[in-house]
């Protein structure tokens, strides 16, 4: 399906309007900010040196292969720690209530090869307006390797998908920041999505960094390791990063459980935002408070969607709250209790759409 225009939503709900006041008064009720706190500052401190740290001990003083290709595999880790707790935030304006500092913890992943600018159209913009939405929502948008949604024309390697599409994940981070970022800075959108025009100082700061970045991650290394070892530990921080980045959030939205909603031939869509929201997401392994600190509580997705400008830290206890109202309105609270039992969600959603 073409679409001219983005589709439309239902009036907000009373379920919605209720919701955000109950939220509201619980952060009023407690004097306490929506943004991050002294809890997400220590962390985000810990995450940064740690990326420092073992960047510099791969350079300066690289270890034997074997030590240093698990370095590289643990600096993927941290670079996606760094997206999921201090950029995310960033870029949503939920990490401090100084602007200047979220904007700060944004440009993060800018040092990690990425654009915040084009991050925030992706992401802010698109995906958390039109959730699994094909044909707008470009993070359902894998084509030709996988087939994400039931919309989505079918190949015959689809019905593969559930053995392979780890190695195309693999390749994502890689693929974002030497090819995406550029074609959405040619194009000028994101999908079918215009991005904002960009200001001279957006320009200066997308090939400013991109400079930045080939130093610090092809040319220094090269000089310092020489090619053959730069590119093996570079491919294997690449591939360990877009694993971490990928299945983290294709566990939320790309399962047997979410639904794949369609504008009917007027371009109107079945249901308010709110509950656009809650068929299209899903959480897991909420309980695990270790996975929580680690991936910037992604795995409480229900409530990033719904409030995306309040912090993760706030997550666990704003969840109880969306929980009792989704059960006073009938309507579904989609959640995995393990991580595990997510990620065979995901594997039988691409599995049936690989042979349906």
């Amino acid at each position: 399906m073409q679409f001219t225009a983005p589709p439309r939503f239902l009036r907000s709900s009373t379920f919605h309007t209720e919701l955000k006041q109950k939220i509201k008064n619980y952060f009023d009720s407690r004097q306490i900010s929506q943004t991050g706190n002294l809890a997400l500052y220590t962390k985000a401190t810990f995450f940064v040196l740690s990326y420092i740290g073992v960047y510099v001990w791969l350079l300066a003083f690289t270890p034997i292969w074997p030590v240093a290709l698990l370095a590289c595999i643990v600096l993927g880790g941290l670079a996606a720690a760094i997206g999921f707790n201090i950029m995310h935030d960033g870029a949503h304006g939920s990490f401090s209530r100084s602007e200047l500092i979220n904007e700060l913890a944004g440009v993060s992943i800018n040092f990690l090869g990425a654009n915040v600018f084009m991050w925030k159209t992706k992401h802010n913009v698109v995906h958390h307006s039109f959730t699994n939405v094909d044909e707008v929502d470009d993070d359902m948008n894998a084509r030709p390797f996988l087939r994400l949604c039931p919309n989505q024309k079918r190949y015959k390697m689809h019905k593969y998908q559930h053995w392979y599409f780890l190695a195309v994940y693999a390749i994502l981070y890689l693929y974002w920041v030497f090819v995406t970022d550029y074609k959405k800075y040619v194009t000028g959108k994101v999908g079918k999505t215009p991005i904002s025009k960009m200001k001279m100082m957006d320009h200066v700061s997308f090939w400013g960094f991109k400079a930045i970045h080939l130093i610090l991650f092809v040319v220094l290394p090269i000089y310092m390791v020489g090619f053959f070892p730069w590119l093996v530990g570079f491919l294997v921080y690449g591939v360990a990063t877009g694993l971490f980045l990928s299945v983290v959030f294709q566990l939320a939205h790309s399962l047997e459980e979410t639904q794949f909603p369609m504008p009917d031939p007027n371009n109107k869509l079945d249901h308010d935002w709110a509950v656009h929201q809650l068929k299209t997401t899903a959480n897991f392994a909420t309980s695990n408070k270790m996975l929580s600190w680690l991936i910037g509580g992604l795995n409480f997705q229900i409530e990033h969607h719904l409030f995306p400008n309040i912090s993760h830290i706030h997550y666990p206890a704003i969840s109880k709250i969306i929980r009792e109202t989704c059960a006073e309105y009938s309507i579904p609270y989609l959640e995995h209790p393990k991580m595990r039992l997510a990620f065979v969600s995901h594997i039988n959603h691409l599995k049936g759409l690989g042979n349906s």
